[in-house]
């Protein structure tokens, strides 16, 4: 009996120790198991990650390699365009002008990159010569007119005088440009006793007026170190020399005088639209009424717009109308103005000299912007009393 308990007993213990190292096997076979899966995962996410990582590297240098490829102008097809940048452009506008012309692919970039490159210390209102071999820098050095500021350097102001300016608006303009003081230039215009230019009238000296008329347009490069009368001989000598020989010549051979052709030729000036033809008609009438002063088609006076628009900026007349008291008043005084209304370009006074061989007695600008030429004077009538009839008046 004694031993079958024993028997049994150890039959109990062997099957608990197998059931423990069964037990801890499997444990031991669990915890592997579990390792090599976190293991597995852990492997699965490093891969995931670099693969990540290379794929944003990948990204990133394309884009980059696009930036760099855009900024420095590498590859880029050849174009040589010109782009004008105009008073009050953003840098947006630029970049957009650039972009359309094949210079710039990412506007947005060249706006980023102008911060950096000093967009605003060197791009300024001009027309330039632009290539697709300039990389942003040059792009934006190259919309600088680096002449003007070695001109500026040496004191010198290139100024466009344009047609038809009159003496007031001159001296305005020499003096926002920096040329003279605008008190030097009305006393070098008024005062000062120029030798050599006889179609100056004595008359009028002590007033800019007698300047009107023979302040040539034109551009010029002024020297700011100069006296405001050297600045205003330049334009002197450019009127005198403008007027060949054959030209003046012809002026002798004819009924005026220098000084009346010039007077005509500001009428034409500040009448025409700006064709060479139309000029030439124009003075075909103002010679023709001159010319005739008793025919039945024209009358004596002229009946120019051109003079009343003159009259209320010289006087400071707010009002257009045609029977201000003014000797310039070409409605109620026969013939010519006392003197020039503006000062009027070389087309302008060959115009006066050479006019067009027509019977014209009227002219007036229709609404298409073109003027309209008559010999009678109904038809002139009938015509500004139409919807085509343009009116001038300031």
């Amino acid at each position: 009996m004694a031993n079958r308990d024993e028997r049994n007993e150890y039959a109990t213990a062997k099957w608990d120790a197998e059931e423990v190292r069964r037990q801890a096997a499997s444990e031991q076979h669990r915890r592997s198991s579990g390792g090599s899966r976190r293991r597995q995962a852990k492997r699965n996410r490093t891969i995931a990650y670099f693969a990540c990582v290379l794929l944003v590297s990948c990204l990133l240098a394309g884009i980059g390699w696009l930036l760099v490829n855009d900024v420095c102008s590498l590859n880029k097809a050849p174009v040589e365009v010109e782009i004008t940048v105009e008073e009050g452009d953003s840098r947006g506008d630029v970049a957009k002008k650039l972009h359309d012309a094949g210079l710039v692919n990412s506007r947005l970039v060249f706006n980023i990159a102008g911060t950096f490159l000093h967009y605003d210390r060197y791009v300024e209102p001009g027309t330039y010569k632009l290539n697709s071999d300039m990389d942003f820098r040059a792009l934006i050095t190259n919309m600088h007119d680096w002449e003007a500021d070695a001109k500026a350097a040496q004191g010198l102001v290139k100024v466009t005088i344009p047609e038809g300016y009159t003496v007031r608006e001159i001296i305005d303009l020499l003096a926002e440009k920096g040329v003279a003081t605008k008190e030097d230039l009305e006393d070098a215009c008024a005062n000062f006793a120029y030798e050599d230019y006889d179609f100056l009238d004595d008359d009028k000296i002590g007033t800019i007026d007698r300047m009107e008329g023979f302040l040539f347009p034109s551009t010029y490069e002024f020297d700011k170190n100069r006296s405001a009368v050297y600045t205003v001989e330049t334009m002197l000598v450019y009127f005198k020399n403008s007027i060949s020989q054959q030209m003046l010549a012809d002026i002798k051979a004819s009924p005026y005088t220098l000084q009346e052709i010039v007077t005509m030729a500001s009428l034409i000036e500040k009448e025409s639209i700006g064709d060479d033809t139309e000029r030439k008609n124009i003075s075909s009438v103002i010679h023709n009424r001159l010319e005739n002063p008793d025919s039945n088609k024209g009358g004596r006076a002229l009946q120019l717009c051109s003079t009343i628009n003159y009259i209320m900026k010289h006087d400071g007349v707010k009002t257009f109308d045609t029977e201000i008291d003014s000797p310039y008043n070409t409605y109620i005084n026969p013939g010519l103005t006392p003197g020039p209304i503006c000062n009027p370009g070389l087309s302008a006074i060959q115009a006066a000299i050479y006019p067009a061989d027509t019977d014209y007695y009227f002219f007036a600008l229709g609404t298409d912007g073109k003027s309209h030429f008559f010999t009678d004077y109904n038809d002139h009538l009938k015509f500004i009393n139409s919807d085509e009839y343009q009116p001038i008046y300031s």
